[in-house]
């Protein structure tokens, strides 16, 4: 059994911030000063199941650098596991949504598997972490290791990304499965409020919504020359040769984008077509399926091109149903017609250095005249306020954390429905159709983020929550 693996954690400064926030920096620089205060020795543990691949390693990335780099002593591990063991996880990641995913049972025999695969690693941990220091553990996957870190002495955070806004049935079995071993975690934290449990001691619930990086290769601006020499680069369009497929790293240094994309198309995206993107795992509940035939069926724009881009599956250990989701996408795509065919595109985009990779979504979703997120269930949806940030219309369906990100008819648009095909269809050609209304749309879509969404308010909250832990510590009795 693969052992838990450091991520290593570079510093950058949180002054990059002061142009954007304003006199909003100085809740920054209070955070700072209490974290130099009350973490003077002690190391915060992150853990989760990869270093790449999905929202919660695009997070960390970012918000343990800036957090190293305010003088904390950050360290970010994943998890190993075997086949069996991510199935399950998958299984219960689905289920948390309400979702049946492949169908398994939640049984006796499942949590025999879940156990046995931490049962190493929450060993190692116990051997790693010391009394003060504090432990966050995210999502299922780590979830079974709350007691090693709290036996050690540790403040234990159990993180949870995902839910579902109506629990039925399935979420429930995947409540019940994980509670032994979350209920004695010092906090939980989830998304959003409808997210988290019955039965959870509500003294302990945080709700805390995700974040993007301004900075990141993912978000940082980048010129349209640069945009088209990127996606040239990566077989979406056409040569251009008036600029290089450069990005800025995360620790400042720049870089250029090299490596080429798996992708389903007839032919390049021509220059003057109007780009309707959606950038998701190959995930279900994502439903590229159901984007492309909304697409193919509804969607009347003659000039609209659809691009849906996704990791190359191979690259994302946790996620065991992503080659057989992407596989059904491509069989579909193959039986629309031929003419429709050739305004589709494919696309499995490269993980060997994830920001590269992010260099590459920035450069897509920055062509795209509408950007789309339609899924069926959503934790949060960071590709949302990816785009909002790049001043880009999104058409969403009204699910999870989307719905807290986005004002419909003033920062994007929402569908009820994520079954209505017409609607979202009907919604990407009013944007195509009003290029004024759209920009109006994008401008306010960044200063929602500006204001609700950047990295720097995510880290205030969690300081605020580790500072209680710790008081709330020291004010217990002795045992």
């Amino acid at each position: 059994m693969a052992s838990l693996s450091e991520v290593p954690v570079s510093p950058v400064g949180l002054d990059r911030f002061r142009p954007i926030l304003g006199d909003g920096y100085s809740l920054i620089e209070q955070a700072i000063g209490r974290a130099h205060e009350i973490l003077a020795g002690r190391v915060v543990w992150h853990i989760n199941s990869t270093a790449r691949g999905g929202g919660v390693a695009e997070m960390l990335q970012t918000l343990l650098t800036y957090a190293r780099g305010a003088g904390v002593d950050v360290r970010w591990m994943t998890i190993g596991g075997n086949e069996e063991f991510f199935h399950v996880t998958k299984r219960i990641h689905n289920n948390l949504h309400g979702s049946r995913g492949d169908g398994g049972e939640l049984g006796d025999a499942e949590r025999k598997i879940y156990e046995d695969a931490l049962a190493d690693e929450a060993a190692e941990l116990a051997q790693l972490v010391q009394p003060g220091d504090i432990v966050y553990l995210h999502d299922p996957q780590p979830a079974g290791m709350v007691a090693a870190a709290r036996e050690r002495g540790a403040a234990c955070v159990w993180r949870c990304h995902v839910g579902t806004d109506v629990p039925n049935e399935l979420s429930r079995r995947a409540w019940a499965f994980l509670t032994p071993y979350v209920a004695e975690a010092d906090a939980l934290v989830f998304s959003r409020r409808e997210f988290a449990w019955d039965g959870l001691d509500p003294d302990r619930l945080w709700i805390v919504a995700p974040s993007i990086d301004a900075f990141s290769a993912k978000n940082q601006e980048m010129e349209p020359d640069v945009v088209r020499a990127i996606l040239a680069t990566i077989g979406l369009g056409p040569t251009h040769d008036s600029a290089m497929p450069v990005f800025e790293r995360q620790d400042g240094t720049p870089d250029r984008v090299d490596r080429r994309a798996e992708i389903d198309q007839d032919s390049v995206i021509p220059p003057k077509a109007a780009l309707v993107s959606q950038v998701s795992r190959w995930d279900r509940l994502k439903d590229p399926l159901g984007v492309l035939e909304c697409f193919a069926a509804h969607v009347r724009n003659p000039d609209a091109h659809l691009l849906l881009a996704g990791p190359a599956v191979a690259d994302v250990a946790d996620d065991p149903e992503g080659a057989e989701v992407l596989g059904e996408v491509r069989t579909a795509r193959a039986r629309i017609p031929e003419a429709l065919r050739a305004r589709t595109h494919l696309v499995c985009l490269p993980m060997t250095d994830v920001e590269e990779n992010a260099a590459m979504v920035n450069a897509i979703q920055r062509r795209s005249q509408v950007v789309l997120q339609k899924s069926l269930a959503e934790g949060f949806g960071l590709t949302v306020a990816e785009a909002m940030w790049k001043s880009r219309p999104v058409v969403a369906t009204r699910v999870g954390g989307i719905q807290d990100q986005i004002v419909d008819g003033e920062s994007g648009v929402l569908v009820a429905d994520p079954t209505d095909l017409e609607a979202v269809a009907a919604a990407i050609d009013g944007l195509l159709a009003d290029p004024e209304r759209a920009e109006a749309m994008g401008v306010a879509a960044r200063e929602r983020v500006r204001e609700d969404f950047l990295g720097t308010r995510h880290l205030v909250q969690y300081m605020t929550l580790i500072d209680r832990m710790i008081n709330k510590q020291a004010a217990a009795p002795a045992a």
